[in-house]
């Protein structure tokens, strides 16, 4: 990256595209040379609309942070909607992004790539080594599909057209910009929701999904836009000797998992919820547990520097920011 690239953020007002911003801004890049749409003046999902901005601003990167995302409910709740527009998504950006030139793209998939009963900590080598989790498995199938996007084009096209795309697959995301939607958030923003509304409806218990001994993998947004910068400017060489053609992508995490229930408890200390935590075992737990091996990515130089509790107070500032 040099400080004249034109850098085309898709999914710029989401958690993730809205941390690389801030990242590349901290790192002395331009706003000037950061492009974004809004979904009002940019639909990704319209092959020929998506043709047209790339033709237009001929951006010399892209981060692929766009994307249709959401908790258990909205996964097992629309399906078609998860699967159909993501595909669009990438499908469109990628192939328009080769289209006009780019050399570098970095495509953001997500850890539920991995089978439902992998080995843990999950190695990149299990994609597609078993069966996923059937709750968000149509989210899973359309991340995949981008990740052999990349892979493909890369095979097809490195050497004669220079392009490198990559791929990165994070763990599960909290931060600020989140989603606190009742009806479609992760289970970070929705804790904090919930138990913050308790607190205040002066609530003597709160009910949670699933049993709470399910275990889950947390990363701060702006520890993981560090890590999408950080990829995108790994030497070349370095990517290629780190990864294979056909197993590219690289898990960003942040090396340690917590069960739901403790992190109940951290965010009901954290917001001053003094009531009862109770578990609905009827709903689904997902996986039972999910931690990924982010050796590879730490190998080649990144780290997080963000730990948990740090995290989620800086969350819930900026949920009482949005309030």
């Amino acid at each position: 990256m040099t400080e004249n690239d034109k850098i085309f953020v898709a999914g710029h007002n989401g958690m993730v595209g809205s941390a690389i911003i801030r990242q590349l801004v901290d790192a002395g890049h331009g706003k000037d040379k950061i492009i974004t749409r809004n979904r009002a003046d940019l639909d990704l999902t319209n092959q020929a609309d998506v043709r047209a901005f790339f033709e237009a601003e001929k951006p010399d990167q892209v981060y692929m942070a766009a994307a249709r995302v959401g908790g258990i409910y909205a996964n097992n709740t629309w399906p078609a909607d998860f699967i159909y527009q993501n595909l669009m998504i990438e499908a469109n950006v990628i192939d328009a992004a080769f289209r006009v030139g780019v050399k570098r793209l970095l495509f953001l998939g997500s850890s539920c790539i991995y089978p439902k009963l992998a080995p843990q900590p999950m190695q990149e080598n299990a994609l597609l080594s078993g069966a996923l989790e059937p709750t968000n498995e149509p989210y899973a199938i359309a991340k995949i599909a981008g990740i052999k996007l990349c892979e493909s084009y890369n095979r097809q096209y490195a050497d004669s057209h220079g392009i490198d795309y990559r791929s990165v697959m994070p763990t599960n995301l909290y931060g600020p910009g989140d989603n606190y939607d009742p009806m479609g958030s992760h289970v970070v923003p929705a804790l904090i929701r919930r138990f913050h509304e308790a607190k205040i409806n002066s609530a003597s218990e709160i009910l949670i999904w699933g049993s709470g001994k399910q275990k889950r993998e947390f990363l701060f947004v702006d520890d993981m836009a560090l890590a999408c910068i950080h990829i995108m400017n790994v030497d070349k060489q370095a990517y290629d000797e780190s990864t294979e053609p056909m197993l590219s992508h690289i898990n960003v995490g942040a090396g340690y998992d917590i069960s739901i229930a403790e992190l109940a408890r951290t965010i009901a200390k954290l917001v001053g919820y003094k009531g009862d935590i109770k578990y609905d075992v009827s709903k689904p737990d997902g996986p039972p547990r999910k931690l990924i091996d982010s050796s590879l990515i730490q190998r080649l130089g990144w780290a997080p520097k963000i730990d948990l509790v740090d995290g989620l107070q800086r969350a819930f500032d900026d949920f009482l920011k949005q309030q």
